[in-house]
């Protein structure tokens, strides 16, 4: 039997809340130095890490492929990909680690062709001199700033410059990227992934059946399940039920409404249903966390 991969939201923590919205700064030495260079494979289920190595070298785990990692490079891991690395004690580089859904939004309004950039597993070589590092690094210096501030309007102004240093990524990526999905099949099961999860987002409300989705693909049920198990160690059923397990979370911290009315617009017959399937999936009622992540925020946000 397969060991299930750990989810973290950073590695080493707990993963974080799945509503929340957020991004974090560390130089790769801060999180690597502790577990001696090495990281083993876990994935994060809602952020998209960016890694950019300016000294020393290592080798990244991506979905089972083993790639070499040479200063200076770009390392992108979306969410839902198995990934680890092995460092060279002299590595040196900033880490970015963001909610991918708000990016995903950002970038749909703004540059549609960034989608690609944020849901692809790469490895980008950087030439050893020239501009690429000096356009990259005020950008990640701003984000560095921006996540030590803890002042009004602190994610708002965190998510614009992870887009503009998307941005700068899409241009360096272009066609010699290397794939860190590996072989062909794994870049190909990355992007039906990622095509299943565009389909729920606008249909997670309508209950369909894990066979619609596979329709709408041009797959079997079976075939949609045995590449959601490979790619995110989740079923397809799993996957379904979690976007709304998500929904439900993101509505009952940021909306005022009753369990009620949110049971109705997720699309459930009735609220005892739906406070059935939310205790399930999450071990508490829809009031009870409610008020526990409204207390977890107050006591966040408190001085």
């Amino acid at each position: 039997m397969t060991a299930r991969i750990p989810n973290y939201a950073l590695y080493g923590d707990q993963d974080a809340p799945a509503w929340s919205n957020s991004f974090n700064f560390e130089w790769i030495p801060q999180r690597s130095a502790p577990y001696q260079w090495e990281i083993q494979v876990h994935r994060h289920d809602a952020f998209v890490q960016l890694l950019c190595l300016t000294a020393g070298s290592g080798e990244v785990r991506m979905n089972g492929a083993r790639i070499p990692a040479q200063a200076p490079c770009l390392i992108v891991v979306p969410a839902g990909a198995a990934h680890g690395f092995r460092f060279a004690p002299d590595v040196d580089g900033p880490v970015v680690t963001a909610t991918q859904k708000v990016l995903e939004s950002m970038a749909a309004l703004l540059m549609p062709e960034l989608l690609t950039t944020i849901r692809t597993p790469r490895v980008i070589e950087l030439p050893a001199e020239g501009q690429p590092l000096e356009a990259l690094m005020p950008l990640f210096q701003a984000i560095e700033h921006e996540s030590r501030t803890h002042r009004s309007g602190q994610t708002a102004a965190g998510m614009a410059l992870l887009t503009a240093l998307l941005v700068q990524v899409a241009r360096l990526a272009g066609p010699a990227a290397r794939d860190a999905g590996g072989a062909t099949t794994g870049a190909r099961k990355q992007r039906q992934i990622g095509q299943f999860k565009a389909l729920l987002d606008r249909h997670f409300r309508e209950h369909r059946p894990v066979q619609s989705y596979a329709d709408t693909m041009g797959l079997t049920a079976g075939q949609l399940s045995r590449i959601c198990r490979e790619v995110l160690d989740m079923s397809a059923l799993d996957v379904i039920n979690a976007r709304l397990v998500h929904e439900a979370q993101r509505e009952l911290v940021y909306t005022v409404g009753s369990v009620k009315q949110l049971a109705a617009e997720l699309g459930f017959e009735d609220d005892a249903y739906f406070s059935r399937f939310f205790k399930r999936h999450t071990g508490l009622s829809p009031r009870d966390f409610r008020a526990q992540a409204l207390a977890q925020l107050a006591h966040t946000n408190s001085p």
